[in-house]
């Protein structure tokens, strides 16, 4: 276990200069020199998108998998993670330890604490000495020199905050108190430099997402920061912890990233890197961290591919524009369900978090898909033996479509596009109970 008291760590990164070859042709080189002028428009933005990480789950984790969670994030655009943990959890010293050796090591990725108070109760001084120690590391995400710092809940906390502050020479607190709501939040400015949202995913009882909260929170933050909370799915089903709801997730990617380049927040958190007890990750399967009963609807459900459009409209948010530039190859995603929901027991599932109703009378029975394209191109769906065609909409990068399906429409599942196909898993009938979870491709 780390000892707070020891000295910050050393840096194992030194910035190194770009020793690629001389491109090939001219028009590499114009898309290299288009690149680094976007990422200087980021730069100079300041908007970073950063995902929730689970510091509960890594028990016994290896540098190499923090290395490679790394390197992945950083290939799709993301800027860092949000690193969630609760006071009591023994091996967190030393997992925090592994993850900024394995941020300094990479370059170019931050990383912040995003101490969870739902969890267990924080000491003053435990939160002073994690943040002292890890301030000057070249991994700490900071603002004007300030360690950036976070919480999942806590308004109760709230008072101590000033002793934290003085005792850590300044932090630059965003806080998640979405328990509180916007018009809460926004009578607590005089203790916080901004506020996090976990408003990620639709209420109970609704088929999709709005803005409207996003809205509201910027105008009670009164130009202090917005950390806008974007997540790709929810079904949890952990009775260990009474939880077992879906939250409607058929068109939820599309929508709030369509939300994050209207709102323009000043920093967007996708939820969750790797919580995949409650279905919202979108890193590549680690089995290591599924918890007990959530391997049921985890294993055979990867959500990598939700990651494939995220490059294209990342940038696009740093660059604060709505318009996708697409440098790479034209691609698209597919989510759906492995079943129909009315195939079989809903498990006694409900939709939305605190809804009555069951899930199975809100989740759509339809492969949701999302293309990214440089113009118009045909994107191809098939489920055994019946396929829908969609076009996508010149001058409109992103497109979203569904093909619906029910208990008569199964088989596997193909997607196609620009003479590339990707098969997925056979959509089935053959289940005793229904997992509202989704399995996702990319072609």
């Amino acid at each position: 276990m780390s000892n707070y008291d020891d000295a910050p760590p050393k840096s194992i990164f030194s910035d190194q200069l770009d020793q690629g070859p001389i491109e090939a042709s001219i028009m590499s080189l114009f898309s290299k020199i288009k690149d680094r002028k976007s990422k200087r428009a980021a730069d100079k933005s300041g908007r970073k998108v950063f995902a929730h990480y689970m510091i509960g789950l890594t028990h016994n984790q290896s540098f190499s998998q923090w290395t490679h969670d790394i390197v992945t994030a950083k290939e799709c655009g993301i800027d860092g993670f949000a690193l969630n943990m609760g006071p009591s959890d023994s091996w967190t010293y030393d997992q925090l330890q592994l993850a900024f050796q394995a941020a300094e090591q990479a370059g170019d990725f931050v990383l912040f604490p995003s101490f969870d108070m739902a969890c267990g109760n924080w000491q003053v001084d435990q939160v002073v000495g994690l943040i002292n120690h890890y301030k000057q590391s070249p991994a700490q995400m900071t603002v004007d020199g300030r360690p950036f710092v976070s919480t999942f809940e806590g308004p109760g906390w709230a008072e101590n905050w000033a002793t934290v502050r003085h005792q850590t020479g300044d932090i630059f607190l965003v806080p998640d108190w979405s328990s509180l709501g916007p018009y809460g939040v926004g009578q607590k400015l005089d203790i916080i430099d901004g506020a996090f949202s976990w408003d990620a995913w639709p209420k109970a009882g609704h088929p999709r997402m709005s803005a409207h909260e996003d809205r509201i929170y910027k105008e009670c933050l009164s130009g202090k920061k917005y950390m806008m909370g974007v997540s790709p799915y929810f079904y949890t089903k952990l009775p260990q912890w009474n939880k077992n709801w879906y939250s409607s997730s058929e068109s939820l990617w599309h929508d709030r990233w369509q939300q994050v380049l209207e709102i323009m927040p000043d920093y967007v958190q996708v939820i969750t890197w790797n919580d995949f007890g409650e279905s919202s990750y979108i890193c590549d399967t680690v089995p290591a961290q599924i918890v007990q009963g959530a391997d049921k609807y985890v294993n055979d459900y990867s959500h990598s591919a939700f990651r494939a459009v995220l490059p294209p409209l990342i940038a696009a948010y740093k660059a604060g524009s709505s318009k996708i530039d697409l440098p790479g190859d034209d691609t698209a995603i597919a989510w759906y369900r492995k079943t129909p929901a009315g195939a079989a027991q809903d498990g006694d599932t409900k939709w939305g978090q605190g809804g009555s109703q069951s899930a199975a009378e809100g989740a759509r029975d339809v492969i949701s898909v999302m293309a990214v394209t440089k113009g118009s191109t045909s994107v191809t769906v098939a489920i055994g033996g019946q396929q829908m065609t969609f076009s996508t909409r010149d001058k409109a990068s992103v497109n979203y479509f569904e093909m619906p399906f029910d208990n008569g429409t199964t088989g596997p599942v193909t997607i196609s596009l620009n003479g590339r196909t990707t098969h997925g898993p056979e959509i089935t009938c053959d289940c005793d109970e229904v997992i509202f979870n989704a399995v996702v491709i990319q072609v």
